[in-house]
């Protein structure tokens, strides 16, 4: 039945929430003024949506919003009101965001609504989002730990995303040897022993386990070494430690020292201290003064690890701060560690995220990955309240098997914690900022001396390492903006068979090759690339600096060429005359060679650019030849013949357990002679080191 004029036809429902959504974006995504006398008209969509990425711009112009809302109603159908975690994804499969909610159908809904007051990084999310999966889970809590598991496993562009997750080493005192060792462990507890920890880096547990040699006088050699000892090492000679391997000191005496060391890092300090100066002042009255200048020196020890220490609070036995800072659109998480009343190190964190997030989000988010895969102490403490603090709470509690409680300290030494740590966030952050100024001065001004066309984003620094040919490998640094972004480095094994030994050239060529014909196949054949590039820095090179003079750069060029690669500048740094650092020459295609003053800021800059990618280069190929040197060992030891070598890879598993095993278990392999234990033994440890 035809309509009549002055009744219009009723509008679809469809088209009436994308006719609604573009009239009400927000400012980030509205149409700018235009003035109609100077417009064009040609890129007015572009001038439309500055904010949104390059991929998405066409489909927003065409009314995003609505259509991310109708896929998101699409996935509202389904979704069900129980607990679980959602995934936003775009048209390429990616994953856009994760999140969790207590009822699932509920906050589906609340992203479909078309008028709903989003932010406008909510909004771009729903404008790129094709479709949504979901996850259901029993409960709120299971659903926040896969949610924080989740984020760090795929690493969503609009999720708050934790960059460094390095876990954090320990010191073990073992439990499998009746002279326990005392080692720094980093990964999986699994061997048995008193774990203390977690220090926030590998050189405070080092500094703290040589105090507590010097203290306690504790060994630290591998159970393989201790029992192929005849007559005490080094270690008992400079008094860090006691002798235990040559009976130097008995079973009770060792046990003590054992106990004493467990005693101060469980927070006993107080009284092992005092039991050693009563021990000074009895050996001293006894005139027995070289054994009051051990125990004196035992007590400097422990006052050097102490001092070391810094804030050690009365009132909190183990705990870890946490202080946000924002400042310039990062935002930096200090933490502190706090275990048996001792300060074990604190580390500076500076998480991805959007600079509408305000502190109290990112710390929520921060804390949930922090925790992710690692145990929780007894209490947090905290700078700014966040929202699912309760929720938190209870995952961690879950997970740690016991209470662990959140606070925000209003009062008391708690609250001068959590000052100190703020404190500590905003000099840190200052400091961030300040390279990143440093580092943004420097690229502009290799942009102007090498005449790029802006300042490079992303710099590949390629070189190659090999002794007379052999265990060949290839490396890549990356540096950008931030500095050096490490989880992009990589290394290259040289596979190809024709090379002659020692070609730096052909060397050159195949890691070139197979780096930019990787970045040249479609994203779809090359999944780990996805995996392990992060978004927030180019996958593409704006330049290329191989270490090496004139021929180097030929090499790279051929390959260039032969991939039809345009875009990517390219340089080569050859060293100076006997190696001279500051008198490098820089090597350009098509231009005459460059030689900068030696005090030239942007030389310093590309020193250590290829110092960096000299450092990683030389730590792979030395793993390498230590791998290869490894393997081939047991064939070159006299007498270990391939029915030997079998039965020692059968009891042992690998060549490692092999190589740290004592000549009493080498003995115990079927076949293997105690003189042909004593040769494997000392092949693996030519002078007992």
């Amino acid at each position: 039945m035809p309509h009549d004029s002055a009744d219009p036809p009723k509008e679809p429902a469809a088209e009436k929430r994308r006719r609604r959504a573009e009239t009400d974006l927000p400012d980030e995504l509205a149409a700018p003024d235009v003035d109609p006398a100077t417009s064009t008209g040609e890129d007015e969509d572009e001038a439309r949506l500055p904010e949104l990425p390059e991929e998405i711009a066409d489909t927003v112009a065409e009314g995003p919003l609505a259509a991310g809302h109708d896929a998101i109603e699409r996935a509202v159908r389904l979704a069900p009101t129980s607990p679980g975690v959602y995934r936003m994804l775009n048209a390429a499969n990616d994953v856009l965001y994760v999140g969790k909610a207590k009822n699932v159908k509920k906050r589906l809904t609340s992203y479909a609504r078309p008028n709903a007051p989003h932010p406008a990084r909510i909004l771009r999310m729903i404008a790129a989002t094709v479709s949504v999966e979901i996850i259901s889970t029993t409960t709120e809590t299971e659903a926040l730990l896969l949610e924080a598991n989740l984020i760090k496993q795929l690493r969503p562009r609009f999720n708050v995303q934790l960059r460094d997750d390095k876990s954090f080493p320990y010191i073990l005192m073992t439990g499998d040897h009746w002279a326990p060792q005392i080692l720094k462990h980093r990964g999986a507890q699994t061997r048995p022993g008193r774990y203390f920890g977690p220090f926030a880096s590998a050189g405070a547990v080092g500094r703290t386990i040589t105090a507590l040699q010097r203290a306690f006088l504790i060994r630290s050699c591998t159970d393989g070494f201790f029992e192929s000892r005849t007559r005490p090492c080094l270690l008992y000679q400079i008094r860090r430690c006691a002798g235990p391997c040559t009976g130097e000191i008995d079973f009770p005496g060792y046990t003590e020292l054992v106990r004493e060391a467990t005693d101060f890092l469980s927070g006993k300090s107080q009284g092992v201290k005092q039991l050693l100066a009563s021990e000074m002042e009895k050996a001293s009255s006894e005139m027995e003064f070289e054994t009051a200048a051990v125990y004196r020196d035992r007590l400097a020890a422990l006052s050097a690890i102490q001092s070391q220490q810094g804030i050690n609070p009365r009132t909190v036995e183990e705990a870890d701060v946490f202080a946000i800072h924002q400042e310039g659109g990062y935002s930096c998480v200090e933490v502190f560690f706090f275990r048996t009343g001792q300060n074990w190190g604190n580390r500076a964190y500076f998480p991805r995220a959007e600079k509408s997030y305000t502190p109290e989000e990112v710390l929520s988010s921060f804390l949930a990955q922090f925790y992710d895969d690692k145990p929780p102490p007894k209490c947090i403490l905290l700078s700014h309240d966040i929202e699912e603090c309760e929720l938190l709470a209870d995952a961690l509690s879950v997970k740690a098997g016991r209470k662990v409680e959140i606070s925000l300290p209003k009062r008391g030494e708690k609250k001068e914690l959590i000052a100190h740590a703020l404190t500590n966030a905003r000099e840190a952050l200052g400091r961030k900022l300040a390279d990143t100024a440093t580092q943004s001065r420097l690229l502009d001004a290799l942009a102007t001396t090498l005449q790029l066309p802006q300042a490079p984003r992303r710099i590949e620094v390629y070189d190659n390492s090999h002794i007379q040919g052999t265990n060949a490998v290839g490396a890549m640094i990356v540096a950008g903006p931030d500095g050096f972004i490490k989880n992009q480095y990589r290394k290259f094994n040289i596979r190809s068979e024709g090379l002659t030994p020692g070609d730096d050239y052909a060397m050159m060529r195949e890691v070139l090759q197979r780096r930019f014909k990787r970045l040249l196949a479609p994203p779809e054949t090359d999944a780990r690339k996805a995996k392990a590039d992060d978004e927030s820095v180019p996958q593409w090179p704006d330049l290329v600096i191989i270490d090496g003079g004139r021929g180097q750069l030929g090499a790279a060029r051929e390959i260039f060429e032969s991939l039809g690669l345009t875009q990517v500048a390219l340089m080569a740094v050859a060293k100076g005359p006997e190696r001279d650092a500051g008198r490098e020459t820089l090597f350009l295609p098509d231009r005459e060679a460059i030689k900068l003053e030696p005090r030239d800021p942007v030389l310093y800059f590309i020193q250590r650019l290829r110092d960096e990618a000299h450092r990683f280069v030389i730590g792979s190929h030395r793993k390498l030849r230590k791998k290869d040197i490894r393997e081939a060992g047991l064939q070159e030891i006299p007498g270990i013949g391939p029915s030997r070598k079998r039965a020692l890879l059968h009891h042992f598993g690998t060549l490692k357990e092999i190589e740290r095993a004592s000549i009493a278990d080498l003995g115990k392999v079927p076949g293997v002679s105690a003189e042909s234990a004593r040769r494997i033994f000392e092949f693996f440890h030519p002078q007992g080191t």
